[in-house]
This record gives structure tokens, C-alpha cells and sequence, in this order.
């Protein structure tokens, strides 16, 4: 049978959903990206903020019409919309066959072995507690040439605008021997780069160890063969530790590169945030960064809008981020999400505001985003091939700076036949907003 795995939301997401293929893959199913061919659909959801959820809905809305009138025999839908919103998609969305929640991904196989054979709305849930442990190989979707590593799930922050940790339950690290032999089987695939994602990688270890075994899991990482740069994402400012800072700058491997998700910069808001930092503190936390690793490219995330924002404090975080001067940054306009403090917090910031707050910082950081890119023609940069631009001698890459998805990319000129994967030292001839041009150094002529 032909299947259509559609998966939304984050990279931990696309985790799951790579667990999940691999299952199906090992069932006998063969994979298609037409909707109109596939006999089963499995969508993997999410709906961390408004946008999230609509996509969700609409993406399952789009596919129970392939229920109707297409070849579809069963669609299931798994992830976190599945989780929160499970009776309401019954209710809802007849042509719904299974429903999976967060924690039970691994039960897809007799989800959809139940529902083929006709039973109605097959459900799996189980307490958001442990981590599903599986032998099958993940079917990686990204490439073949990067990877992402889950090395936790949940989370214990309980931030006001955030409703994860009720999806996705307390956090959990992944013992480390798990981690350790899925990096080494992703090696073994053509992996050459792992991105170490979580709600919060910096706490990795914690309820395992009873300490911060990041590092130590990095430096084990960093020992596989065929690996070459490892990077890590959403690293809380509050736990990132010298030993961490350390090891980042003494690993060869590890791109000098992190997300600091700080959110905001008024100390105001912050505190109606539940967040656990100051806005002095964010600044020592970045100047040490920077002392320690002075190439290090930063990544944040902002929230234009919170409620309560007023006017002064949108400056101020203006303000921070000219200060600061991120290499990487996005904002996000505060979505209320039901079931969370914040969506209950007075003063509310209108719609058409939270957008212009988040469209001016936008505006800001394109212009530090430019400066910073022009600060790098005439270096030379280490450039992983992402694939080729089509009828061109030209490639697109990324640097050490740039994570997938997310961030930007450089567009190498040359005739020399390169791979996906292939990593290429790039003479940076060009800059823009987000992206970079170069040409291979070898070839590089004034």
C-alpha cells in the first residue's frame, strides 16, 4: 500500500514522524508525496501557536476529502493537536480512522493494522511519561546528510505563553547509550551532521544523571566517525554552564553556533513570562559567549506583544536587540493558547500592534542581519552542499551559521561536479540580507 506522511511543526516533530515511517517502512508500506495516490495518510500535527493549529486543521480537513472522493483507505492523525484536541477531531472530522497522541507514536503499525481492518476511531494514549523505545531504524526525510537528535522530550519550565509541557508532559532525557547508538546508526546512513534538539537541551541529563550531561554527551558525539559538525538548538540562557561553553570551543566538531530562545528584554515582561533571566543577565550571558567563542553565531526568538506590552517595552527590546545585535533572530506575535496563564492575563495587545511590533524588529535585525553578512566577504568558510541550483554552475550551501530551515544560505558559483553533503572550502564574494555568494576558494579569481 502506497502512504502519505505529512508532517507540520517543529524539528522534534520531524523526529517522531521519521520514527514513525521507519515502522511503516518496515511493514511493507511504499512511500508517495501525491495525496491523490496514497491509500493511507498519516498527518503528524501541531499546535503550539495559532498559526500551528490552523495549518493542522486545515491539512486534515484537505485529506478527509481524499476520504471522500480519492483512494484514501485510512487517514490517521498523530502529534499534538491529536493530543489536546482528540474528542473534538472525533466529533468534528468523521473520516478520521485513528488518533495517536505524543507519547505513543510508536503504536502507529497496530493503529493503522485496526483501523484498515475497520475499526472506527482507534485511539492510543498513553500518560505522558518515558519515551517510546524502538529498534526499527528512523527513514530519514531531511536529505540523507544532516540529522535531527532528539535528546529529550517534555519540558519543566511552565513559561505562561507555552502549553508544551501539557502536550508533551515533564521532561525526559534520553539515556544516553540510546542516543549513542542512534547517532552511530545515522553516522552509518551518510550523516554528517547531527542538530541536538529538544524543548530544552541544556538540562539534558538532569532527571537521568542528576546533572547537566550535556557536555558530556557532546564530547561522546564528537567521537563517531563520519560525523563532522554537531550543533545545538534551544539552549535555555539560564543553564548554559562554563563546562558547556568549554566544550563547545574545545570540540573540533561542534559548530560554534547556539539558539538562545530569550523571548523578550524587559525585565517586566520577562517576569510575566515565567521566564528565568533579566535583562542584565541575558547581556552577561552573550558577552561571556562572545569572549569565550568570538566567532559564535547567536540565534534567538522574541514574542512581539505579550500581554501587557506596552509601548516601552517594545522599545526596549528594540533597543536590546540594536544592542546586541543578533546574527540569527525571529519573533513570533504572541498567540493565546487556551489552558494557559497568559490567555487569561488582562490587557491584551490588539492584533494589528503585536504584527507591526514584530514586522519593526524584523526590519531592525535585516539591517544587523546585513551588516553582518557583509562583515564576511572576503573570509573563507567552511560550506556544507545542500544540492544544486537548477540550470546553473551554482550550489547552495550552508556555513557553521546556519541551521536548516530556519537560517540562511550561500550560493556557490562553480563548474566542479559537487554532492549533497560534500563540505567545500568557499571564498564569500557577495552578501545579502540573509544569504551569502561565493566561489569554491581553488577557483577563486579577484
Amino acid at each position: 500500500m502506497k502512504l502519505l506522511c505529512i508532517s507540520l511543526g517543529c524539528d522534534k516533530n520531524l523526529v517522531d514522524t521519521e520514527m514513525m515511517l521507519g515502522l511503516l517502512n518496515k511493514d511493507g508500506y511504499t512511500f508517495t508525496d501525491d495525496e491523490h495516490e496514497a491509500d493511507v495518510i498519516v498527518i503528524n500535527t501541531c499546535c503550539f501557536i495559532g498559526d500551528a493549529k490552523e495549518e493542522s486543521i486545515n491539512t486534515i480537513l484537505e485529506m478527509a476529502q481524499r476520504k471522500i472522493d480519492g483512494n484514501c483507505k485510512a487517514l490517521i492523525v498523530t502529534g499534538c493537536l491529536a493530543q489536546r484536541y482528540k474528542q473534538e477531531i472525533i466529533d468534528e472530522i468523521p473520516e478520521v480512522d485513528g488518533i495517536l497522541g505524543t507519547s505513543t507514536y510508536d503504536e502507529i503499525s497496530n493503529v493503522l493494522r485496526e483501523a484498515l481492518s475497520g475499526v472506527e476511531h482507534v485511539q492510543r494514549f498513553h500518560d505522558l511519561q518515558g519515551i517510546p523505545e524502538m529498534e526499527t531504524g528512523r527513514v530519514l526525510t531531511t536529505g540523507g546528510h544532516y540529522a535531527f537528535l532528539k535528546i529529550a522530550e517534555g519540558c519543566d519550565k511552565h513559561c505562561t505563553y507555552c502549553i508544551i509541557p501539557t502536550l508533551r508532559g515533564n521532561y525526559r532525557s534520553v539515556p544516553m547509550e540510546r542516543l549513542l547508538k542512534e547517532a552511530e546508526e545515522l553516522a552509518s546512513k551518510g550523516v554528517k551532521e547531527l542538530i541536538l534538539v529538544a524543548q530544552e537541551t541544556t538540562l539534558y541529563g538532569v532527571d537521568l544523571y542528576g546533572k547537566k550531561s550535556l557536555p558530556e554527551l557532546l564530547k561522546k558525539l564528537c567521537r563517531i566517525s563520519g560525523i563532522q559538525w554537531i550543533r545545538v538548538q534551544y539552549c535555555y540562557p539560564e543553564e548554559i554552564t562554563d563546562e558547556m561553553i568549554q566544550t563547545i570551543k574545545e570540540e573540533e566538531k561542534i559548530c560554534h553556533y547556539l539558539d538562545l530562545p530569550i523571548q523578550h528584554a524587559s525585565d517586566r515582561i520577562l517576569k510575566l513570562m515565567g521566564r528565568r533571566t533579566t535583562k542584565n543577565q541575558l547581556r552577561e550571558i552573550v558577552g561571556k559567549l562572545r569572549k569565550e567563542i568570538p566567532d559564535i553565531a547567536l540565534r534567538t526568538t522574541l514574542i512581539s506583544g505579550f500581554p501587557g506590552e506596552t509601548e516601552e517595552d517594545h522599545e526596549e527590546l528594540m533597543e536590546f536587540v540594536d544592542e546586541l545585535e543578533f546574527e540569527r533572530l525571529g519573533v513570533f506575535a504572541y498567540s493565546a493558547e487556551e489552558d494557559t496563564p497568559a490567555a487569561g492575563f488582562a490587557n491584551h495587545v490588539d492584533q494589528e500592534v503585536k504584527e507591526e511590533r514584530r514586522d519593526a524588529i524584523m526590519e531592525l535585525q535585516q539591517e544587523i542581519s546585513l551588516d553582518h553578512s557583509e562583515s564576511m566577504v572576503g573570509k573563507t568558510v567552511e560550506v556544507m552542499i545542500e544540492g544544486k541550483v537548477a540550470d546553473e554552475n551554482a550550489y547552495v550551501g550552508r556555513t557553521y551559521m546556519d541551521c536548516p530551515g530556519v537560517d540562511g544560505m550561500i550560493f556557490v558559483q562553480t563548474g566542479v561536479e559537487l554532492m549533497s553533503g560534500d563540505f567545500a572550502k568557499v571564498r564569500v564574494t557577495g552578501a545579502m540580507e540573509y544569504d551569502l555568494m561565493g566561489e569554491l576558494e581553488d577557483e577563486f579569481t579577484e
